[in-house]
């Protein structure tokens, strides 16, 4: 619903050994590949399609920056209700991610209900609060002024949206969230995968906190709320959960040492699980309830997903311990193969 000629589409075609430049260009699309076995990531991708891009264009005539993903797929008017947030005065805005593929089974649910509770929980309240909210992965927008600020894209950790979204808020800058602007993203079904790429985010997590964890604290003293927020975010939970977890194996070994029995040290992580249970299962059954008409999979299988997504959110448990103890942690694609219109998606049948 967007004046489509003040809309420029650009592709990086990164590292591919596929048709996507020709296919791309041949939609309208301006394309500009990149091969680089080096530097690898979405963040380099972005760097040098920037990059390119203020080359070609030294007059600069664009106003603005969204970024997706090459699977996403917009409502009509997205691009509209961006605009009306970046118009308020918001240089950096991320919008409503839902999914293409909720309905496939528990971990692309558990993806979709995590992001969801994110744009409805978390950057919907920040919004209303009158603190900045974040961004995440994909669906995001920033002006002309915001890249100029940083120097060009310039970020490259393994989670390179919130080491932006981190640099943004520790600069004073609030980012804006818009609730109207839905964008669907395809989440990974295969367990396997899904353990590396949150392992990898968990990583990303620690590489943040480490660059920018000063600058938080700092913020934190001079009373930036959004600071505190994201401090909260990328860093205690994962700690927590390492302690825990080595504290429950610590007083198991103990115990056996002592022979004490082991009764008492079961009972106790037995205990802990279920109360993560219920509190997860909390969380996903008021995303359920708030969003359920966004979501678009049978009844039955929205129900049914809610009580699998504490298992999938208790998965998290071994990304984390892997991603703050490995030092290989290494950015590596996501298999995309959901092709779909928005009919199949709301109908729920994207396939």
């Amino acid at each position: 619903s967007y004046p489509a000629e003040l809309v420029s589409v650009f592709v990086c075609a990164d590292n591919c050994t596929d048709e996507t430049a020709r296919i791309a260009a041949e939609h309208g699309a301006e394309v500009f590949e990149r091969f680089n076995a080096e530097q690898v990531g979405k963040g380099y991708a972005l760097s040098y399609l920037l990059g390119r891009i203020d080359a070609e264009y030294p007059e600069r005539p664009f106003d603005a920056y969204f970024v997706f993903d090459a699977d996403n797929v917009l409502e009509p008017d997205y691009i509209e209700q961006m605009n009306r947030t970046f118009s308020d005065g918001f240089e950096v805005v991320t919008s409503y991610r839902n999914s293409k593929n909720f309905g496939d089974n528990w971990i692309s649910s558990g993806y979709a209900l995590w992001f969801m509770r994110e744009s409805a929980w978390l950057n919907r309240p920040r919004m209303l609060a009158g603190t900045s909210c974040a961004v995440s992965g994909t669906g995001f927008m920033f002006s002309q002024k915001v890249l100029d600020d940083c120097g060009g894209w310039n970020f490259f950790l393994l989670t390179e949206d919130i080491e932006f979204t981190i640099m943004n808020i520790t600069a004073g800058r609030r980012i804006g969230y818009c609730g109207d602007a839905v964008l669907y993203d395809e989440q990974p079904t295969k367990l396997r995968q899904s353990l590396r790429q949150r392992k990898r985010w968990t990583r990303g997590y620690v590489q943040v906190f480490m660059k920018y964890g000063g600058e938080m604290v700092r913020g934190i003293f001079k009373g930036s709320f959004a600071c505190y927020d994201m401090f909260m975010n990328i860093l205690p939970a994962a700690v927590v959960t390492v302690l825990a977890v080595f504290a429950n194996l610590g007083g198991f070994v103990y115990s056996i040492l002592t022979h004490q029995g082991a009764a008492v040290v079961i009972a106790s992580v037995l205990g802990v699980l279920n109360s993560m249970y219920l509190t997860v299962f909390g969380i996903g059954a008021l995303t359920l309830v708030s969003e359920w008409k966004r979501i678009y999979a049978p009844a039955w299988k929205k129900v049914l997903f809610t009580f699998t997504f504490p298992l999938f959110m208790l998965t998290y448990i071994p990304c984390t311990v892997a991603g703050i103890c490995a030092r290989d942690v290494v950015w590596k694609p996501i298999e995309h193969t959901r092709a779909a219109s928005l009919v199949e998606i709301r109908s729920g049948r994207a396939a």
